[in-house]
């Protein structure tokens, strides 16, 4: 064997275990970012589960309110299908999308629920609601911290797939971008929710 084809067979090698290497590392990446976001999950599931509660305890106060209890309802139980479909999919990048557009609906509604009680004394002096209300901020608190880990883990994901020579075997095997769960564009919505009964 000559040392041409010695040299061609050790480089050749060497490009096998880095490509080997560079698709492990994806594979890594991509599964801490599905774990990160399976710490979101649990934290959504928790608010979601807290919503109906909140809006069956708000109800024998605000029966001629029912167009904005029912409009709550309706966005939790949107924002749980995205979230059901990002759990399937967690590198998606259209799916994280369509869950951020849920949640930004689902805060828009609560915040308006939220601002009802203001105007119901009755509704803030009672003490399921305070405790749910209690429960829900900070279970929003939790899932804002998911949130940063899940966007941490998508920036290292996106920075490894996307850099020159492990782009090559991104390509390769599939290894799309995916989106990080942003805050909406306009001040209004960017305001987390107050929950002040």
């Amino acid at each position: 064997m000559s040392l041409q084809s010695i040299i061609f067979i050790g480089l050749g090698a060497l490009l096998i275990f880095w490509a080997v290497g560079a698709y492990n590392r994806l594979v890594r990446l991509k599964n801490t970012l599905a774990n990160a976001f399976g710490q979101i999950d649990v934290q959504l599931k928790r608010r979601y589960d807290l919503i109906p509660n909140l809006v069956e305890a708000a109800k024998k106060y605000l029966k001629h309110e029912l167009v904005t209890l029912e409009a709550v309802i309706s966005a939790r139980n949107q924002a749980l299908g995205a979230s059901k479909r990002v759990v399937s999919h967690p590198g998606k990048a259209d799916a994280v999308i369509a869950l951020a557009a849920a949640e930004q609906t689902l805060d828009s509604s609560l915040g308006r629920l939220f601002a009802l009680t203001e105007a119901y004394p009755e509704l803030k002096a009672d003490q399921t609601i305070r405790e749910l209300s209690e429960e829900l901020t900070s279970t929003e608190n939790k899932v804002g911290f998911s949130r940063q880990a899940y966007n941490d883990a998508v920036l290292d994901y996106n920075n490894a797939q996307s850099q020159f020579p492990a782009l090559l075997v991104a390509r390769l095997f599939g290894f799309l971008p995916s989106a990080m769960l942003q805050a909406t564009e306009s001040a209004v919505e960017r305001q987390t929710v107050r929950i002040q009964l």
